[in-house]
């Protein structure tokens, strides 16, 4: 972020204002993490701030600092509209396009309030008065640290602000194995357990929570697993079906389709998941070295992402997305088996 922006919103902040932070649909543990540690931090600097997500996270997930304040629109629309109209600054984190908001998109985009953009994702609409775009960091969690030393109030940090941007960094770096992992990430998380956060604590509360009926669906999942050696690529799938038999609950395919990447050769992942209710199979594509599942999923699935980590969806049946899938390989055969 340029000087003169960072000078320009300590002027803004100089003064008391009526703030909304929006994650992206669907938020993960960036994107719960990053919001909540910019709420603690502005809420020190007396600023009115609350946090509308779009709808409902994984059970997880709640257990962060301050998590219970947090408004979901699709549930409480009339309330949320209300916040968005007569917010005087809107920051949205962890997300760069406003279709990334689910039904927030028009409210968001008919909004007259200041908007600040703080997200490591690629190809940014500029929406923003004030944008804090970098593709290269590990996450949101990691741009909000840098922010808030940007400003000059690193001494701010707190137990409750450390535990929140721990969690992001975490959850978006898995659990610090991925490449966009540095030794600036490892600084910072350093200096976040000085501040308190429980590495270990947080560690269980997101990885240990797993129900019986989680577990059994994880199963499914695996031996739905499919690969295709000669495009070194992996994929899953899970029906609605399946899903119902299980008791789906939102978070219990999260991190599913990196058991595809971890087959020995595998370059490529996927899974598909079948959802009913929204009329749309969900897509999550993961993927090793220099192979852009970011490009992948916007040329045809209508998403995007990161270089090994992106989302998509599609109108199709769940065959006919998987018989899609399987159908543009062989025009990514040349990049796959180089990898």
């Amino acid at each position: 972020m340029k000087k003169q922006d960072i000078t320009n919103i300590k002027a803004l902040l100089s003064n008391k204002n009526k703030i909304v932070i929006v994650p992206h649909k669907n938020p993960d543990g960036d994107a719960v993490g990053s919001t909540m540690g910019l709420y603690h931090y502005l809420q020190k600097k007396n600023q009115d701030v609350i946090v509308i997500a779009p709808n409902d996270y994984p059970h997880f997930l709640k257990w962060i600092p301050g998590e219970s304040t947090i408004l979901k629109h699709d549930l409480q629309t009339k309330m949320c509209n209300n916040y968005i109209r007569e917010a005087d600054i809107i920051f949205t984190l962890d997300f760069n396009a406003f279709h990334r908001a689910g039904n927030m998109e028009h409210m968001l985009a008919h909004s007259t309030a200041l908007k600040i953009m703080i997200d490591h994702h690629q190809a940014p609409d500029p929406y923003a008065t004030y944008m804090y775009s970098d593709v290269t960091m590990s996450s949101t969690c990691e741009m909000v640290f840098n922010f808030i030393n940007m400003m000059g109030d690193e001494e701010l940090i707190d137990e409750n602000i450390a535990t929140c941007l721990y969690t992001g960094i975490m959850t978006d770096t898995g659990s610090f194995r991925f490449p966009c992992t540095t030794s600036e990430t490892h600084k910072i998380i350093s200096k976040l357990i000085k501040k308190g956060a429980n590495n270990s604590q947080i560690h269980n509360n997101i990885y240990d929570t797993n129900s019986f009926e989680a577990l059994q669906l994880l199963g499914c999942a695996l031996t739905n697993l499919k690969v295709l050696q000669d495009y070194k690529t992996a994929y899953i799938t899970l029906s609605q079906e399946e899903l119902n038999k299980y008791n789906y609950k939102k978070g219990d395919t999260e991190g599913i389709v990196n058991y595809g990447l971890s087959v020995q050769g595998i370059v490529l992942a996927a899974i598909f998941i079948e959802d009913k209710q929204e009329g749309i199979i969900k897509i999550s594509l993961r993927s090793k070295g220099h192979f852009s599942v970011n490009e992948m999923s916007r040329a045809h699935f209508d998403g995007g992402g990161h270089i090994n980590a992106a989302g998509g969806k599609s109108y199709l049946s769940l065959k006919e997305t998987v018989d899609k899938f399987i159908s543009i390989l062989p025009s990514y055969k040349k990049a796959l088996t180089n990898e």
